[in-house]
């Protein structure tokens, strides 16, 4: 079943909840980035009107592509480790 930007940003909440209870200090760094950027791109998206979820994954490439300088190599890769996990996780609850 298709989901809404808004239905997916909600389904994965507990991919950043987890990595702030369970992960460690990289982990949490990553979740926490990652998060402020993803709350954004969701909110921008709502506000335009697109509610298709394969825009949001359009859309954090492209923030996250332009503010790929803020990070060290190391905090980038966790950062894409994250965005891996939350991927997945879209994939698994698309499937089910």
């Amino acid at each position: 079943m298709a989901q809404s930007v808004t239905e997916l940003a909600e389904a994965l909440e507990s991919v950043f909840d987890h990595a702030v209870v369970d992960g460690n200090d990289d982990e949490l760094f990553a979740s926490g980035y990652l998060r402020g950027h993803f709350d954004l791109v969701v909110a921008q998206l709502e506000m335009e009107g697109q509610q298709q979820a394969s825009t949001l994954w359009v859309a954090l490439d492209d923030a996250l592509n332009k503010t790929r300088d803020e990070l060290n190599p190391q905090d980038r890769q966790h950062v894409q480790n994250m965005l891996a996990r939350l991927r997945e996780r879209a994939i698994q609850l698309e499937s089910a």
